[in-house]
C-alpha cells in the first residue's frame, strides 16, 4: 500500500468493485467492529509510529483527509470497548502507483489495505484481524477475489497473508522486487 490516505492519481471506474457503493457501513466480525472512519479515528492513526524496519507504515498528519475521503472507503477497527485497534481501506487507495503504471490492478478484484496500531503488531493477533476484515469485505462489496499489495520486505505480513489464504502472483517495482501482489479468492475457503 502507498502513502496511507493520499489516494491514487485516478479514480476507479464507475460501477467497479473498488470504488465502494452500496454496502453495508457497520459490521461485527469475531471480537471486532467496522465502521467508517471518523475524524478522531483518523487523527488517531496519523501519529501513529512503527519500530524499524516497519517505519515506512508511519501514520502522517497530512494523510487525514484521504482517510476521511469516502472514495477510499477507509473503516475503523475496533474492539469491544469501543478501543481502535486498526483500519482497513477498499478500492484505490490500497494500490501503489507502481503496480497503476504497469496496470496491474485491472482485474475484477477488491484491493484491501490494512494497519494494525503499532502496540499491536507482532503479538499473533494478525490472522484473526486479517480474516475479520475479509468477512467484512465479503459481505459489504461482495467481490469476486481479493487482492493486495506489501511490500517485499515485510515478511511478518506475508506470512500472516499467506495463512488467510492468499498467494503472491507477481512481484513488481520501480527498482525491483519491491511489492508483492497477493491474491486469493473471496468465497470462505478455509473459515474466513
Amino acid at each position: 500500500m502507498g502513502r496511507l490516505g493520499q489516494g491514487s492519481t485516478e479514480d476507479p471506474p464507475a460501477g467497479d468493485v473498488r470504488a465502494g457503493g452500496a454496502y453495508r457501513t457497520e459490521a461485527v466480525a469475531e471480537a471486532y467492529s467496522f465502521r467508517p472512519i471518523a475524524r478522531a479515528d483518523a487523527e488517531e492513526i496519523s501519529r501513529w509510529r512503527y519500530p524499524e524496519p516497519y517505519a515506512t507504515y508511519d501514520g502522517d498528519p497530512s494523510s487525514v483527509p484521504g482517510l476521511l475521503d469516502p472514495r477510499y472507503n477507509y473503516h475503523a477497527v475496533t474492539d469491544p470497548e469501543g478501543g481502535l485497534v486498526g483500519y482497513f481501506c477498499f478500492g484505490a487507495d490500497a494500490t501503489v502507483p507502481a503496480g497503476r503504471r504497469l496496470g496491474l490492478y485491472d482485474e475484477n478484484a477488491l484491493d484491501i489495505g490494512l494497519g494494525m496500531r503499532p502496540d499491536l503488531t507482532g503479538r499473533g493477533l494478525g490472522l484473526g484481524f486479517v480474516r475479520a476484515g475479509l468477512r467484512f469485505a465479503r459481505q459489504a462489496f461482495a467481490p469476486a477475489a481479493f487482492r493486495l499489495t506489501v511490500t517485499a520486505l515485510n515478511q511478518r505480513a506475508v506470512r500472516v497473508y499467506e495463512a488467510a489464504g492468499f498467494e503472491v502472483v507477481r512481484s513488481f517495482g520501480d527498482r525491483g522486487d519491491e511489492w508483492l501482489l497477493m491474491k486469493r479468492p473471496a468465497s470462505p475457503e478455509d473459515g474466513t
